[in-house]
């Protein structure tokens, strides 16, 4: 495999998977203008009937699709830990004898732990997505590397990829908790209801074929809305269960309880305050880690003792964006996907204000615009940020994959980007001399809110001068990793000696290679 530096100093592969690969080239390098793959168009005079496209199994819904040894197919993670499609599918396609399938899923999550005897017995050949649990031990661990690489995207980039034509999806199998015989469909009702179907998008637009699998088959024509309109499906699939909808919560869906991460989190609130951020009909981005939640949380309390409306929020909600949205306090929220029950049934009553976005409005950045990059406060946690302000959401300090890109690397257009995450897990140190791998460079990040501090990227002399004089703790980023290592004088803050094989590459948003990921041989 050859290799070559790419502009941000990391050796990447110039080939992936049979593809040709293009290295980071910068932030500020002009995009090209892309244009649109081409999606099968197909005419069947009868082919739109209500009910034609009703397949009593899976497996004969692949079979009209036509699968076949070594194509793409995708699946999506709108519920998250709770999703049996994904089991569903691959037992299916293992019982039809379908070998050397490339999974191309929007995200993986440890309930797909199941699925590695089929990598392990050739069903799947390899995965081109984030990779947790047991998973991205087992990728990380080089076993999946003889065969391909494991490709990490953000949200934004996959929906690129697909709509650029990088990667064609064969069969795209989109869980749906209701839909009629015709193909419409959506998340928003039924009983394993997880909100909306965004992550499909694209490849509802653009695969050869689309499958709709849904535990909820109602009469045509369904109640709207028609998240996904039946035109664009080939088959529909009627089964026991999509998945348990309780399961789309977890840890990171929730306010912590820690008294380190309340500090950072009521830390961040106080800056934006004091920075001036907190204004009439300002904007935030707000994750689901629980030290981002809670931040939002003090935002909130802040805004009530100011009098302040914000106009919009973003991000994947939770009841606590909702409770802002209905309280007042937001006009409205722009959601990327929903986390919680509080957040599905807030979409259905509140939809004139709970709006339903996708990856290529909120987060593409080859499109003519994108909600991302219109807020004010973008709120980000991490595993690991560097004396340049470089950051890594994506790994722990010894490589291991600890998570996924999702949206981060789209939101770093936003006016103020902090990250927050402190300054030490355990002992590890957490500011390093230089990332372990590489997800978000340095010019993209504004400001790095920790238990021991502020740091404020040098570039942004704006922010420095809006809170100079205040009682924050603002100091420079060196001073806080010299705190720390003199509290940990064993732990060492540069990249760790990795394995020689790369088993997996990071995407930058446009497609270009960012990082690569290096075997991690043993585990603790």
């Amino acid at each position: 495999m050859k290799f070559v530096e790419n502009a941000a100093g990391r050796k990447v592969p110039v080939e992936i998977n049979g593809r040709k690969a293009i290295p980071f080239q910068g932030v500020d390098v002009p995009k090209v203008v892309n244009r649109k793959a081409t999606p099968p168009v197909r005419q069947k005079n009868n082919y739109g009937i209500p009910g034609e496209k009703v397949f009593h199994s899976l497996k004969d819904a692949l079979e009209f699709c036509n699968v076949g040894n070594g194509q793409t197919v995708s699946t999506h993670h709108h519920l998250r830990n709770g999703d049996k499609v994904g089991g569903l599918l691959f037992d299916t396609i293992h019982e039809m004898g379908i070998k050397d399938v490339v999974w191309f899923p929007s995200a993986t999550f440890p309930c797909h732990d199941e699925l590695l005897k089929y990598f392990e017995d050739g069903t799947i050949h390899h995965l081109e997505a984030s990779a947790k649990g047991e998973l991205g031990k087992w990728v990380t661990g080089g076993h999946m590397a003889d065969r391909g690489l494991l490709v990490v995207r953000s949200h934004g980039g996959r929906y690129l990829a697909i709509q650029n034509g990088d990667m064609k999806v064969d069969i795209a199998v989109v869980a749906a908790s209701t839909a009629d015989g015709f193909g419409n469909a959506n998340g928003l009702y039924g009983p394993a209801a997880f909100g909306h179907m965004g992550f499909a998008k694209a490849d509802v637009e653009f695969a050869e074929y689309v499958i709709v699998v849904t535990d909820n088959l109602v009469d045509f024509p369904m109640e709207g809305p028609w998240q996904i309109e039946g035109w664009q499906v080939d088959a529909v699939v009627k089964v026991d269960s999509i998945g348990d909808p309780d399961k789309i919560v977890s840890g990171t869906t929730k306010l912590p309880d820690e008294e380190q991460a309340l500090y950072v989190a009521d830390l961040a609130a106080k800056f934006c305050d004091e920075a001036g951020l907190i204004k009439q009909g300002f904007s935030f981005q707000g994750g689901a880690s629980g030290m981002v939640l809670a931040a939002a949380h003090y935002i909130s309390e802040i805004m009530d003792k100011k009098g302040v409306k914000g106009s919009f929020a973003r991000g994947g909600s939770t009841k606590y964006l909702v409770d802002m949205l209905e309280k007042g306090q937001i006009g409205r929220i722009l959601d990327g996907q929903l986390f919680d029950a509080a957040a599905v049934e807030s979409m259905r009553k509140n939809h004139r204000t709970h709006i339903c976005t996708n990856p290529a409005v909120s987060y593409s950045p080859h499109g003519k615009g994108r909600l991302a990059e219109g807020v004010d406060i973008a709120l980000l946690g991490a595993m690991e940020i560097d004396l340049d302000y470089n950051v890594n959401p994506l790994t722990f300090s010894n490589g291991r994959i600890a998570g996924a890109i999702g949206g981060f690397q789209n939101c770093l257009g936003g006016k103020c980007v902090m990250i927050l995450a402190p300054a030490r897990r355990k002992e590890n140190i957490i500011v390093r001399d230089r990332v372990t791998t590489l997800v978000a460079p340095g010019e993209t990040v504004d400001v790095w809110v920790s238990d021991r501090g502020i740091a404020i990227n040098p570039k942004r002399q704006d922010l420095l001068d809006a809170v100079k004089g205040s009682s924050l703790p603002i100091k420079k980023i060196e001073e806080i990793q010299d705190e720390i290592k003199k509290e940990l004088p064993d732990s060492p803050t540069d990249i760790p000696k990795l394995g020689d094989k790369a088993v997996g590459v990071v995407m930058w948003e446009d497609e270009t290679v960012i990082d690569t990921l290096w075997e991690v041989p043993a585990f603790e």
